[in-house]
């Protein structure tokens, strides 16, 4: 939005770029979180096939559904859940709760130094498939509806397997950078993607995701929750919009 609105740059050109700065965010994050040990790659890869497989659906039905409803649906949940997550307080699971026994027999268990708190935070997911079922959903919706999942798949890890924000949001970033890469190559292939554009683009962003690797360490949870709950509703207003059949450019 930021290309097409104050560059006017051309939507396909926007988008190229688009694709090439969330690998930038990715890579320019991931070393980080992986050093501090806030992203779960166990959880990732586990979830990336629940994404990809559902992407692919999604791209199979986009010819025949018409989307309107969906993006009005999607919005509901969107704006419901950020009421949801706000009420919610960041808590690792408790350790007297069952472990849940895929993420037992996955070992998707992990804990990270947590700088604010000043003690290790340990977490154990549960309702694991629950989590992937929604993770195919985001990957559905994300290829039905043309939008980026980054946002659901925090949602799911959050909200579903109850993972902390600050897990759920490394996790998240390691994942889009995955499926954004393996869809790159395509849009380079097609012209999509114009390298004096992408460039600046990437740069950008890659100084942005430095910054914001130590800010999220130095940052409450809760905080951080706050600026996800606002992220939820900017994006269910926009797919409330589209959904009336109001597109901003």
């Amino acid at each position: 939005p930021g290309l097409t609105l104050l560059f006017g740059v051309n939507l396909r050109y926007a988008i190229g770029a688009s694709i090439v700065s969330v690998i930038a965010t990715s890579s320019g994050a991931a070393a980080s979180f992986v050093r501090d040990q806030l992203t779960n790659l166990r959880v990732a890869m586990f979830l990336n096939i629940a994404t990809v497989t559902g992407a692919l659906v999604g791209a199979f039905l986009a010819a025949v559904l018409e989307t309107r409803w969906l993006y009005l649906l999607f919005a509901l949940l969107l704006l419901q859940s950020a009421v949801f997550m706000i009420r919610r307080p960041d808590a690792s699971v408790a350790a007297g709760q069952a472990l849940d026994p895929w993420a037992e027999r996955l070992s998707l268990t992990g804990g990270y130094w947590d700088r604010v708190l000043g003690r290790d935070v340990p977490y154990r997911p549960v309702r694991v498939w629950f989590g992937f079922a929604l993770m195919w959903g985001a990957g559905v919706l994300s290829a039905l509806l043309g939008i980026g999942s980054g946002a659901l798949k925090v949602l799911a890890m959050d909200s579903a397997m109850r993972l902390p924000i600050k897990v759920s949001s490394a996790t998240s970033n390691f994942m889009i950078g995955v499926t954004a890469a393996a869809s790159a190559g395509t849009y380079f292939v097609r012209g999509d993607i114009v390298p004096e554009l992408a460039a600046p683009v990437a740069l950008g962003v890659l100084a942005g995701a430095w910054a914001g690797t130590r800010l999220m360490v130095r940052l409450p949870s809760q905080r951080i929750r706050y600026v996800f709950v606002i992220v939820l509703i900017v994006l269910g207003v926009q797919m409330a919009l589209r959904g009336f059949g109001i597109r901003i450019r």
